[in-house]
């Protein structure tokens, strides 16, 4: 090799160098797939599955000589495609209409892959709303009305019945998609027009009877507290009616003797029984015009009688 063809391959060895990146690149391209965190891939090759593949990057022949099929395996929540509200009935006949919903997540690939005739989830999904509808119909077929729509929530067993639902949907769904059924729960709950009427009417009256029986309890409850009162007034009216008797017979006894001395002066007796009145009928600083000859102002006349003697015998004595 000459010094020009050294010359000119120096000049492109740029243009070389960027052909074998691309062209590694390219074969990377061909013969590696990459798959997410949140996949699974399925390997076949010429038509027959030969491996599965978690997150990563991995080898593979190029097409037709192997497919590679990823699925999503993050949870999906999923309400039915077909039937999503339908009316059943309960077991005391009961007209209703329900509609549920799964949580599911794929967890074996493969046997995802060989049940279905296209490889598209959403033919999964249709097989899964079937047995939804099957298990639905025949667990709320099990439980009265009254268990479903409650005004008492300890009647009601809601919870019961999502589990029965998930016990009834879940191993078959394993078994033969190799989906794995987390949760199931009821995402819709009424009642068909036609008995929506007779069902409010039906609850208004239970309302009504726990109404009344609430009525009949509190007016009984007054009742009780009424009646006590009432013993309580009672007793106490009789304690001091007692008290009061006591009261006015200790009075009359230490009353007693000076009532008998009253007796044997009936004069003085009749002179504070005066007093005592006119104590009474005429307050400090009042002035009055009465009749000395009625009793009691009589005493007033009488003071005048005992002035009018005591100046005649001072009159005497002089």
């Amino acid at each position: 090799m000459n010094e020009q063809d050294k010359s000119k391959m120096l000049q492109h060895w740029p243009t070389l160098l960027l052909g074998m990146i691309v062209s590694v690149i390219f074969l990377l391209a061909i013969f590696t797939f990459q798959v997410k965190s949140t996949e699974l891939a399925v390997v076949t090759t010429l038509g027959k599955i030969t491996g599965v593949k978690d997150a990563g990057l991995h080898f593979c022949w190029p097409w037709p000589f192997q497919k590679i099929y990823k699925f999503d395996n993050r949870y999906h929540c999923f309400d039915g495609s077909t039937g999503k509200i339908e009316e059943t009935y309960t077991a005391d006949g009961q007209p209703v209409v329900a509609g549920i919903f799964v949580v599911y997540k794929i967890v074996d690939a493969e046997k995802l892959f060989k049940s279905l005739t296209i490889p598209d989830i959403s033919q999964a999904e249709d097989k899964i709303n079937s047995q939804m509808r099957n298990e639905k119909a025949t667990v709320l077929g099990k439980y009265k009305f009254d268990e479903l729509v409650n005004t008492n929530p300890g009647k009601m067993k809601l919870t019961e019945i999502e589990n029965k639902m998930k016990a009834g949907i879940a191993p078959f769904v394993l078994e033969k998609y190799g989906i794995q059924v987390e949760y199931v729960g009821i995402k819709n709950f009424g009642l068909p027009e036609k008995n929506t009427e007779n069902v409010l009417n039906r609850m208004k009256a239970e309302r009504n009877v726990v109404a009344s029986g609430y009525r009949a309890e509190g007016k009984s409850e007054a009742k009780k507290i009424m009646d006590q009162a009432d013993s309580n007034r009672l007793l106490k009216l009789a304690q001091a009616d007692a008290q009061a008797k006591q009261i006015k017979a200790e009075g009359d006894a230490t009353a007693a003797p000076f009532y008998a001395a009253f007796k044997d002066e009936p004069e003085l007796a009749a002179f504070l029984r005066k007093l005592e009145s006119l104590r009474k009928i005429v307050p400090s600083r009042t002035t009055l015009i009465l009749n000395t000859d009625y009793a009691p102002f009589d005493l007033l006349k009488a003071d005048q009688k005992l002035l009018l003697d005591g100046k005649k015998d001072s009159g005497k004595s002089k």
